[in-house]
C-alpha cells in the first residue's frame, strides 16, 4: 500500500470513528393502572395499625418499635412523586398481602418485560420511520431482569422479526444511557446500523410496600429509542449525539443483593429481597460526581451553560433533579427546562430521563444544545450532550 492509500485508508477510518450519529426516535409504554399517594397512604396506614395492634405487648415491652403512619406530604416533600403506574395493582393496595399478585408466566409466553418492551418499540420505530426489518441490534438495558437467560433482548428480536443480534446488559438506574453509548459505538464501529434500545422497568415487584421510607419510590414503565447515523435519518424529530460520557465508582449504598445463588441460603431478614439505600448518602455522595460528568464532557464539546435548552436528567427525586439542575445553570432551572415526569411516573429507574426526553423534545430549534443524563447504582452515570438536528 504506498502513503497516500495508507492516509486514505486512515481517514475513512477516522470518518467512520466520528460519523454523526443520532437518536431519531423514541418511545413509552405506560401501564393502564395507577395508584396515587392518597391510596398508597391509606393502605400503608392500615396495615402499620394492623401490626401495632397485633404487636402491642412487644412494642410495650421495648422489643419492637412500633411503625409510624406515612402522608402524602412526607411522600411528595422527600420525593416529588404524587403517583405511580403499575402493571399488577391488585394486591399492592392490600394491607394482608403488600405486593403486586399476578400469574407465573410458562416458557410458551413472553415475559412482562418482553410484552413492555415490544410495545415501546413500536412507538420508537414509528417516530424514526424504520421497520423492525431495518433493526440489526437491540439492547435491553434495565435495573433488573425477569431471568438472566435466554435474553430478553433476543426473544424481543424474534417478536420483532428483526435481524442481527442482541444482548442484556445492566448499569441500573444508569442503563438507558450507557446502552444508548454502546450502541452510538457500534454503529460507529460498524457492527451496526440501526440499534433498538428498550429499557423495560418493571419495578414494582421490587418495592418493599411495608416500608415507610420506600413504599412510595417505583413505578413500572418501559421506554425504547432509536439509534441510528445521521446519514440514514429521516425523521424530523433526531437529536445528534454529540458527546458521550460514562462513569463508574464504586457504591454500597444502593444496593440489591438477590442473586441465582439465593436459593442456597436461609434468610431471616424478610426484606432481602428488595432495594435498599442510603438516601443521604447518596445525594452527598453522587450528586457531585453528576455535576463534575456533565460539566466535564459539556467543556469537551464547547457547550456553555447558557447554551442548553433542556436538561432531561434522571427522575428519582425532584430535590437531587433541582440540584443538579442550578449546579449546571448556575441558577434555578425554569420549569421547562428541567422537566420533570416523577411527580406522575414515580421512580423508573434507567427508563426517567427517557420518559423526559420522549415527552418534552419538542420546541427546541436545530442546533439547539440539551443534555440526557441518568444516574444510580455502582454508583453509576451517564451523560450525553445532544443537538437537536
Amino acid at each position: 500500500m504506498t502513503p497516500s492509500e495508507n492516509q486514505k485508508t486512515n481517514e475513512r477510518a477516522a470518518e467512520k470513528l466520528h460519523k454523526n450519529v443520532v437518536i431519531s426516535g423514541s418511545g413509552v409504554f405506560t401501564p393502564v393502572d395507577s395508584i396515587s399517594n392518597e391510596e398508597l397512604v391509606a393502605s400503608f396506614n392500615q396495615y402499620v395499625d394492623q401490626f401495632n395492634a397485633e404487636h402491642a405487648a412487644e412494642i410495650e415491652r421495648g422489643e419492637l418499635d412500633a411503625l409510624a403512619h406515612s402522608s402524602c406530604e412526607f411522600i411528595e416533600k422527600a420525593s416529588g412523586i404524587k403517583s405511580r403506574h403499575v402493571l399488577y395493582k391488585e394486591g399492592i393496595l392490600d394491607p394482608a398481602v403488600m405486593h403486586p399478585v399476578f400469574p407465573r408466566r410458562g416458557e410458551e409466553t413472553p415475559p412482562e418485560m418482553v410484552e413492555m418492551a415490544l410495545a415501546a418499540a413500536q412507538e420508537a420505530l414509528q417516530q424514526a420511520g424504520k421497520t423492525a426489518s431495518d433493526v440489526d441490534l437491540i439492547i435491553c438495558a434495565a435495573s433488573n431482569m425477569q431471568r438472566p437467560y435466554p435474553a430478553l433482548s433476543v426473544e424481543l428480536q424474534q417478536l420483532l422479526g428483526a435481524s442481527g443480534y442482541a444482548f442484556d446488559m445492566n448499569v441500573a438506574c444508569s442503563s438507558a444511557t450507557f446502552a444508548i453509548s454502546n450502541a452510538v459505538n457500534a454503529i460507529r464501529g460498524g457492527t451496526a446500523g440501526v440499534v433498538l434500545v428498550v429499557n423495560p422497568e418493571f419495578a414494582s415487584p421490587q418495592v418493599n410496600y411495608k416500608s415507610r421510607d420506600s413504599h412510595f419510590i417505583f413505578g413500572d414503565v418501559c421506554t425504547a429509542t432509536i439509534i441510528e447515523a445521521e446519514a440514514t435519518a429521516t425523521s424530523t424529530k433526531a437529536y445528534r449525539i454529540l458527546g458521550m460520557q460514562l462513569k463508574t465508582e464504586f457504591s454500597n449504598n444502593i444496593r440489591c443483593d438477590v442473586g441465582y445463588t439465593e436459593h442456597c441460603f436461609e434468610h431471616e431478614d424478610p426484606e432481602v429481597a428488595f432495594f435498599k439505600q442510603q438516601g443521604r448518602k447518596v445525594f452527598k455522595e453522587l450528586l457531585p460526581l453528576v455535576a463534575d460528568v456533565i460539566q466535564s464532557e459539556m467543556a469537551a464539546q464547547g457547550v456553555k451553560a447558557d447554551d442548553l435548552k433542556r436538561l432531561w436528567l434522571h427522575q428519582a427525586n425532584i430535590n437531587m433533579n433541582i440540584f443538579a439542575a442550578k449546579k449546571i445553570l448556575g441558577r434555578d432551572p425554569e420549569p421547562e427546562e428541567a422537566p420533570l415526569v416523577l411527580d406522575r411516573y414515580a421512580n423508573t429507574a434507567s427508563a426517567g430521563s427517557i420518559i423526559a426526553f420522549h415527552q418534552h423534545k419538542e420546541g427546541l430549534q436545530s442546533g439547539d444544545k440539551a443534555i440526557l443524563c441518568s444516574f444510580g447504582a455502582g454508583y453509576s452515570i451517564g451523560c450525553l450532550v445532544l443537538e437537536k438536528v
